[in-house]
C-alpha cells in the first residue's frame, strides 16, 4: 500500500498537484525488523516524491504492546522526513505517555465522539478536552466522522478546523482528486465561523443537552425509556451555570436574561406535561409535545442568535 500510494504521488507530482495522503499501519507491519530499512528503500525508488507528502498513522493500541520500540521507530522515520498520526484517539488506552513519548505531528479524533456530537454534549466536552490537550502538546487535530454541515459547525465552534467525513466527500479515485480540489467549496455555514470564546461554550452545551432533553420526554412517554429525566431548571447544567459562574453574563446581557426567560419556561412546560403521565392521561401527554417543542425552538433560536 505505501508502495501504490507513493507511485500516486509520483503521478500527481508529475501534473503540478501535490497532496499529503496518509496510509494506516498495522502493528505488525510496524513491529517488523525492516520497516525502516524498507521504507528508506521505497522512498529512495521514487525521488521525485517528498516524504513529507507521506503520513503514516497508527492506532493507540499498536504503540501499545513495545512503546519503546515504536518510539524508535517513528522517531527514525521522522528523520526520514516522514509524519505520524496517532488514529483513533480515544478509542484506546489515551494515555498521555503516547504524547510525551511517541513523535506524532497530529492525532485523529475517533468518530464515535464526533457522530454523536449534535445530541450529546459530553462528547463536546471530550473533545474540548483533547482540543486542550492537543494545543499544549503541540499537535494538529483532525476530526473523523464528519457527516453533516452541523458536525462541521460543531467542530468549528469548538476551535477544530481540520476534520473528514462524508459530509466533504465520498471515496474518490486518485484521478479524480485534483479536479476536486480545484472545484470543492466549503458549506455556507463554515465560511467565516471562528471558535467561541469560553465563557461562551455553556450555551453550546445548552443547546446540545435540551434537545436531547426534549427527545428524552417523548420517548419516556412513548415507553422507550423507563423513566422522565430531571425536570428542575436548576438541576440541569446550563441552569447549575446561570446560578453560578453564569450569574454576571446574566446580568450585563439583556438578551441573557430572555434565554433565562425561556428555559424556566420549557422546563415548566415539561413537568405539567410529565404531571399529566403521572395521573394517568399519557394520551393528553403526548399530545403537548408539540407545544414543547415549539417552546424548545423558542429556546434554542435564542441561544444560536447569542452564539
Amino acid at each position: 500500500m505505501i508502495e501504490a500510494v507513493l507511485r500516486q504521488l509520483e503521478l500527481w507530482q508529475a501534473m503540478g498537484f501535490e497532496m499529503t495522503v496518509s496510509v494506516n499501519v498495522g502493528a505488525r507491519h510496524l513491529m517488523q525488523a525492516d520497516f525502516v530499512s524498507r521504507l528508506r528503500e521505497a522512498l529512495a525508488a521514487h525521488p521525485a516524491v517528498k516524504p513529507s507528502c507521506l503520513e503514516l498513522e497508527i492506532l493507540e493500541s499498536s504503540a501499545m504492546d513495545n512503546l519503546d520500540h515504536v518510539s524508535r521507530v517513528l522517531e527514525e522515520c521522522r528523520k526520514m522526513g516522514v509524519k505520524f498520526v496517532l488514529d483513533d484517539f480515544g478509542t484506546g488506552y489515551s494515555s498521555l505517555t503516547y504524547l510525551k513519548q511517541l513523535p506524532v505531528s497530529q492525532i485523529k479524533i475517533d468518530k464515535s465522539f464526533v457522530r454523536d456530537m449534535p445530541q450529546d454534549a459530553d462528547n463536546l466536552i471530550i473533545l474540548l478536552a483533547v482540543l486542550g490537550m492537543a494545543k499544549a502538546f503541540d499537535l494538529e487535530v483532525i476530526a473523523e466522522g464528519v457527516e453533516t454541515v452541523e458536525h462541521g459547525v460543531l467542530l468549528l465552534q469548538l476551535g477544530c478546523e481540520l476534520a473528514q467525513g462524508y459530509g466533504i466527500a465520498r471515496p474518490l479515485d486518485g484521478a479524480e482528486l485534483p479536479a476536486w480540489v480545484k472545484t470543492w467549496r466549503p458549506d455556507p455555514a463554515w465560511v467565516n465561523l471562528s471558535a467561541l470564546q469560553q465563557q461562551n461554550l455553556p450555551l453550546l452545551f445548552a443547546s446540545i443537552e435540551h434537545k436531547a432533553w426534549v427527545n428524552a420526554i417523548e420517548a419516556f412517554l412513548r415507553g422507550d425509556r423507563p423513566s422522565a429525566p430531571s425536570i428542575d431548571h436548576q438541576a440541569c447544567r446550563f441552569g447549575n451555570w446561570l446560578q453560578t459562574q453564569g450569574r454576571a453574563f446574566l446580568a450585563a446581557n439583556p438578551a441573557m436574561q430572555r434565554v433565562d426567560a425561556l428555559h424556566r419556561e420549557l422546563h415548566m412546560l415539561a413537568a405539567q406535561v410529565l404531571e399529566l403521565r403521572d395521573a394517568g392521561q399519557n394520551t393528553q401527554a403526548l399530545a403537548r409535545m408539540p407545544e414543547l417543542q415549539v417552546a424548545s425552538d423558542k429556546f434554542l433560536d435564542q441561544l444560536k442568535t447569542l452564539l
